[in-house]
Order: structure tokens, then sequence, then C-alpha cells
């Protein structure tokens, strides 16, 4: 299954076009909790052709400020109400201090932090009655860390007892900004966890410094490292292609859509071969 984001600038795409032809949409819930009129039917009508699978942006996991559990509560709705398959949201912070600072702020590689954020996220799952996906972001400098960033993330994911969001454009730029192989740091992941995969472009604005962005085509070597990810998987899992920024022309987007997939195909008979 290779998804995309449902955007309202080409919403009417997913309804009445052949441009797109994805297996599932994605949506962020705060984006649509509430919502009516024009564009409440309109994404019913699309809920009734696609899977929804969501990705929040406002949980703040990481936050020394207390869980909002009216937001919880709205976002439970939501999944209800839309039958989603799946709610995941970001191993970062955005608040603190009752301030959304609308960017997704990286946690201190600590054991206190392990702490605070496994118990928030069973807390979150209980209220929500179903395990939810953490996503690995990208970072750009170390908070004060005591662990290495694998033992951060595998320790909240054994402790909280969660599912993890793969995004492997993230772990390729963290590996290239923190002089790490990728590819060994996704060997070192539980991936029995992995439910559900990104795959995005970045922007390499120097030699020594790539910026996630989510604004560009993925490269080759993001391909090889997906590649490599679904050789490590006895499974098959759903795979999302974001691109946020700089849309190119649908044909493109489902281009890489078609090369993701492809990707996925020729691995499945590889294992296949391998199996016989």
């Amino acid at each position: 299954m290779i998804g995309i984001g449902y955007r309202k600038d080409f919403a009417e795409t997913f309804l009445t076009g052949t441009a797109l032809n994805p297996a599932f949409i994605e949506v962020a819930p705060e984006n649509w909790m509430g919502i009516g009129g024009y564009w409440k039917k309109q994404f019913a009508k699309v809920l009734e052709r696609y899977p929804l699978f969501t990705h929040g942006l406002s949980l703040s996991i990481g936050s020394p400020d207390k869980l909002d559990f009216d937001f919880l509560r709205k976002v439970k709705a939501f999944l209800k109400e839309t039958n989603a398959v799946l709610y995941s949201e970001h191993l970062s912070y955005a608040k603190c201090d009752n301030a959304h600072l609308y960017d997704l702020l990286p946690i201190p590689f600590t054991q206190d932090a392990v702490n605070h954020v496994s118990e928030r996220i069973r807390t979150v799952q209980d209220l929500l009655e179903q395990k939810i996906a953490i996503e690995i972001v990208s970072y750009y400098t170390p908070v004060a860390p005591e662990l290495s960033e694998i033992q951060f993330i595998n320790s909240i994911l054994e402790e909280a007892d969660c599912e993890l969001l793969l995004d492997v454009n993230n772990v390729y730029v963290n590996g290239f900004n923190h002089h790490y192989d990728a590819a060994a740091f996704i060997e070192q992941l539980p991936m029995e966890r992995v439910r559900y995969i990104h795959m995005a472009g970045h922007e390499k604005v120097s030699d020594t410094l790539i910026l996630d962005t989510h604004g560009e085509a993925i490269i080759d070597p993001v391909y090889e490292l997906f590649a490599h990810t679904l050789r490590l998987l006895d499974r098959d899992v759903p795979v999302l292609l974001e691109r946020d920024f700089n849309i190119p022309e649908l044909v493109e987007l489902q281009a890489e859509m078609d090369r993701l997939n492809s990707i996925k195909e020729s691995i499945r008979k590889e294992k296949e071969y391998a199996f016989n």
C-alpha cells in the first residue's frame, strides 16, 4: 500500500481525476476535526473511497506541560468517526509553558525524558484505547544527550509499548548530519514495532547539512535505504509519500508512488525467491 497526504490543493483529483491513484490518504486530525460546510462534505466523499491514516502535529508528547485531554478526546472522536486505520505522532515537542511553538523540537536523549515520554504515550494509548505510532524526527543538534539516539528511541518504544512510524528520509538526514550509518541505525530498531513508513525528499544546503523539507523529490540513496528497510521487515507495511511544499505536477507524485510500489514488489519477489 502506497498512500499520499490529502490536500485541499488537489482534493478534486481524489474524486474525479486519474493523475493520482493512492491506496490510502493521510491527514493531520487537528486540520479536520470539527470542520463543516463544503469541506466536510468533500472529506466524507473521499473517505468513502480511501482508507484514512492520521499523522498528528499538536500532541507534543515530549512537552513538560500537561497533556491536553480535551484535545485527545476530540482526536478519539475523529478517529472513530472516520474509521481511521492509525493515529501517529512525532517523537518531539511543540508546546511549553502553554505556548505553541509551531515547530517539532527535539527531546533530550536522557533517561528522565524516556520515563516522561513513555508515561505520556501510555496515558494517550489508554485514553484512545489503541496503540499509537511514534515517528523518529529529524534534528540538527542533540540536546544534552546522556543516551545515544538509538538507545533513546528503543527505550521509549519498549517502555511505552507503542508502535513505530519509520520515516526513512529522517533517518537518512540524521545519519548525514550527525555522521552515522543510516542503514546500520535502522538495523538496530525493533522492526516488529514498525507499523507505518514515511518517505520524503529533503534539501542539501551544504556539504555538511541537509534540511528535512518535504519539498523535493526523493533521492536515490533514500530509495536505497527504503529497500534496505523492506528487507528487514517480515510483513507488508503501508508507506506514505510526503510532499508538503513545492508541489510538482501530480503525474510526478504518482511516478514517485509508482517507484515506491515497484521497490516493494521487487523486494517481495526477492524474499519469495530466497524462501523457495
